[in-house]
């Protein structure tokens, strides 16, 4: 009996789109099999398939060589089968405890028992070396943390299939390295895992074999050991990748932002930003790594006006802009394509058309006095779309909710940089992103610098900041920690700077 799961010729149709034609995918008992593909491919919906969200048109599903009708994740959890989701499915106010055994409560005659529970999930976690404190709060904990407590409500509940999508998108390089070794205790323990993902540096680290979808097709299924990242690129965008970003040195024109001193509280009384000064210039991509959570998100939201200056100035194009309102801020060419697509990217029940023009939407040519152009409106969405590639069942009239993260994503990236911002910041512009993707955005954003704008690119991919910047800033628990040429560092320094030894200082 080789393989756990098997997936036949799987078709799935949705208004528009055919998400799934004709898949098969077979997971041999043991292994970590990698499901490769661009956004929109069809990866989510295909395991989807398998937890019992979606049922297929068509196909054949066998689990242990029986076939079965897999009608919803109850059934699927009873066949052993379970499912860490992209964004997680956890009660921020309950303990990890708490979210494990939600929906199978341990009780007697009506009263929770949680005590065995708790223990259970000790023994678990102590089992497969995950650290999880069985007593935290979700809300306390990290979001790597997060998605081991994910983790551990599959293995109580008995699993030996886990699927885990995108399951290093939200990660720290470290946590990446850690959940890498978590994988390999469960499978020494006769666990079977697929990991939905588009990262090639990842499936070569931790996949046995890989199964690549492009536009809903099979195109294949490698060993991974055998086959070359940039083979796997291709099989999965159906061309040839350049990995390198390509651009001349940069002409560095006028300062069109300053810091001066500036600090932002994360909350009430804790310091988020601390007295940190810079400046971007015209023709640059100034770059700031960190680990997540060490300022970038302060240091964005004082330039965008989304969080409150509680010391220091911003000074954009000589003007003092530190308590201008957002909208003004927009209207004098701030760009911003934020962290977080679903909070503060997009209105996710309006649909493209609408979504594209939220911020001009009181303008010229999109109304006149009071009264949407609807024409306007369409014209506009189609040019983004068609420059940016976004993938919709519905093009301009998608409900952007129905879109793939992935799309969301270039969409709102179109729409900013549609503006002709005169400083464009994109924080985590990739993030979720295919390689394709990956490498579109990257020349945008050179092209952006090219044309004398200023660029401030914030990302957690150490690779994107050495690869696409010109200065390089880096930020540790909320100070500035140094700036360096990105042609003059490297990976290794970047590194040190990110946990806060100062360029220049020995350890």
């Amino acid at each position: 009996m080789e393989y756990v799961v098997e997936m036949l010729n799987i078709r799935k149709e949705f208004p528009g789109i055919v998400a799934n034609d004709n898949i098969t995918l077979q997971l041999k008992k043991g292994e970590i099999h990698a499901l490769l593909g661009e956004n929109g491919a069809g990866k989510s919906t295909l395991m989807s398939i398998l937890f019992g969200m979606y049922q297929p048109d068509r196909g054949v599903i066998k689990v242990n060589g029986i076939e079965t009708k897999i009608s919803n994740p109850n059934v699927a959890n009873k066949l052993g089968i379970g499912m860490v989701h992209q964004h997680f499915k956890l009660v921020s106010n309950f303990t990890v405890t708490e979210n494990i055994v939600l929906g199978a409560e341990p009780h007697q005659l009506y009263k929770l028992e949680l005590s065995e529970a708790s223990k259970k999930i000790q023994e678990l976690s102590n089992q497969y070396g995950l650290n999880v404190d069985p007593y935290a709060k979700i809300e306390n904990i990290s979001v790597g943390m997060q998605q081991r407590v994910e983790i551990l409500k599959m293995l109580y509940r008995a699993a030996d299939v886990l699927i885990l999508d995108e399951p290093t998108a939200v990660l720290t390089p470290q946590e990446i390295e850690d959940l890498g070794k978590i994988l390999k205790n469960l499978i020494a323990e006769g666990k079977s895992i697929i990991i939905i993902t588009h990262k090639l540096k990842e499936i070569k680290a931790m996949a046995d074999r890989c199964t690549v979808i492009r536009r809903g097709k099979t195109i294949g299924t490698v060993n991974v050991a055998e086959t070359s990242t940039s083979k796997m690129a291709e099989m999965m965008v159906g061309r040839e990748v350049n990995f390198q970003v390509e651009k001349e040195e940069a002409k560095v024109g006028e300062v069109v932002l300053t810091l001066n001193n500036v600090t932002v509280n994360k909350d009430k009384d804790v310091i988020g930003l601390n007295n940190v000064s810079l400046e971007v210039k015209r023709g640059e991509i100034l770059g700031i790594a960190g680990v997540d959570g060490n300022g970038q998100s302060e240091l964005v939201q004082s330039i965008t006006g989304l969080a409150k200056v509680e010391s220091g100035s911003i000074i954009y194009e000589g003007e003092d802009i530190t308590n201008l309102p957002v909208k003004k801020r927009i209207e004098k060419g701030i760009a911003h394509i934020p962290e977080d697509r679903h909070k503060h990217g997009l209105i996710l029940d309006y649909t493209v058309e609408e979504n594209m023009i939220v911020e001009v939407y009181d303008k010229a040519p999109y109304s006149k006095r009071g009264i949407l152009n609807f024409s306007a409106m369409r014209k506009h969405a189609e040019n983004i779309i068609k420059n940016f590639d976004v993938r919709s069942g519905q093009g301009p009239i998608s409900v952007t909710r129905s879109m793939s993260g992935g799309n969301q994503q270039k969409a709102i990236i179109g729409r900013e940089i549609e503006m002709d911002p005169t400083l464009l910041i994109a924080v985590q512009p990739t993030r979720g992103l295919d390689v394709g993707s990956i490498e579109y955005i990257h020349k945008r954003l050179v092209e952006q610098r090219d044309k004398g704008k200023a660029v401030l690119l914030v990302s957690l991919e150490l690779d994107e900041i050495l690869n696409v910047s010109d200065r390089i800033a880096v930020v540790n628990n909320g100070n500035l920690i140094g700036i360096v040429n990105a042609k003059e560092t490297d990976e290794n320094e970047i590194g040190l700077m990110m946990a806060g030894v100062n360029k220049g200082e020995d350890e």
